[in-house]
């Protein structure tokens, strides 16, 4: 719980006084946080979520998000998405609907900062493969890998172990571990993360596929919202060509994809009157897309999935990428001494399997190439 002592004193607005004022009532709001584990004084002048979102961007896991491909490898140049600037722009629009909402914007950063820090090396080519040599231990999901990070391995305070992220982060990312389990809905703040993933990735991928010349612009027309938003642009900008072609096209398709959700949804929140974040997510209200648009999405995200996930150059590195993973893992099952001291030190509580399994998970595209060079070099794939 909060003391604005400080703050007030000093002529300023607290955390809470600002969030009574911006708030909805359905938002979650700092003051009834449940916490954390590792009871620790709140600041005044930093709310729990914003401390949440510090913990996270200073987080090891959070940094080597940088070094882990997206959907499309260093191999294809520079230009495309990482993980961390797909990380950044899920925030960048997350934000913006929060607000428009009412939402808690503190809390929706560091839930789409923290959304993918479970990612393993290779994008989902290596957690196919991480989950199939993990098949005895339950298997692998990025999503629960993250929790393990925020509660187990990173090691950066003297007083708890993790980084004693709030009941509602952990919560909230647990929700993505199993979406079809029962109980209360996520909190409205995660399910606006959720959205603004499915957003970003549609306009983003699109992006980058045509820019590495996997599809054309014009074989993405066949799909009726690259069709429709293709000739709004034109409406709005004449005939443009080429790549600011493609720039208006994805700027236009993000915009779209948001307008039509605030659209949707701001009228029905008004006409629910939530008094509360926990009446809301026990609810049928979710946060999404009209229906109409939500079928358009499924037909561009069916058309990415075989025409450009399932293009023979990306499946050709992700091929290699998983059988360099498979023989990593036997590898260092068969000879832990390779281990770092700290994974070695786990594998006496969790087991050998598991604790290889969160090594590799950890590692960067680059690191875990220089890891196989290193030790299994010889070995065959």
């Amino acid at each position: 719980m909060f003391h604005d002592d400080f703050v007030t004193s000093a002529g300023l607005q607290t955390v809470l006084q600002r969030e009574a004022k911006l708030l909805a009532p359905y938002a979650m709001h700092s003051s009834d946080s449940k916490g954390r584990k590792y009871p620790e004084t709140e600041q005044p002048y930093r709310g729990p979520y914003q401390r949440d979102r510090d913990r996270i961007v200073h987080s090891s896991a959070y940094r080597r998000l940088s070094g882990k491909m997206q959907v499309f490898t260093g191999e294809m140049g520079d230009y495309h998405r990482t993980r961390l600037t797909h990380t950044h722009e899920v925030a960048s629009i997350a934000r913006t609907i929060g607000r428009a909402l009412r939402l808690n914007e503190d809390l929706i950063e560091a839930l789409a900062l923290f959304h993918d820090i479970g990612h393993p090396p290779f994008g989902h080519a290596g957690e196919d493969a991480l989950n199939e040599c993990l098949a005895d231990q339950g298997g692998f999901s990025h999503n629960h890998y993250a929790l393990v990070i925020a509660e187990q391995l990173e090691a950066r305070y003297q007083s708890f172990p993790g980084l004693n992220l709030t009941f509602e982060v952990l919560e909230s990312q647990a929700t993505r571990v199993d979406k079809t389990a029962g109980g209360p809905a996520p909190l409205l703040e995660a399910q606006v993360v959720e959205a603004a993933d499915s957003m970003t990735y549609d306009a983003h991928d699109t992006d980058d596929a045509v820019k590495l010349g996997l599809v054309s612009l014009d074989e993405l027309a066949e799909i009726p919202l690259i069709r429709d938003t293709i000739s709004s642009v034109h409406q709005r900008f004449g005939g443009l060509r080429g790549k600011l072609l493609r720039k208006a096209v994805v700027h236009e398709l993000i915009d779209r994809q948001v307008t039509d959700l605030l659209q949707t949804t701001g009228p029905a929140l008004t006409r629910h009157r939530f008094a509360s974040p926990d009446q809301a997510r026990r609810s049928e209200f979710r946060i999404g897309p009209s229906p109409s648009l939500a079928e358009r999405k499924e037909q561009l995200e069916s058309f990415l999935y075989q025409r450009v996930y399932r293009h023979p150059q990306l499946v050709a590195v992700r091929s290699r990428a998983q059988q360099q993973l498979r023989t990593m893992f036997a590898g260092f099952c068969r000879r832990p001494a390779l281990l770092p001291q700290k994974y070695r030190d786990r594998a006496e509580s969790i087991g050998i399997a598991a604790a290889v399994g969160d090594y590799l998970a950890g590692m960067t595209d680059r690191y875990c190439e220089q890891q196989f060079r290193l030790y299994f070099q010889n070995e065959p794939l």
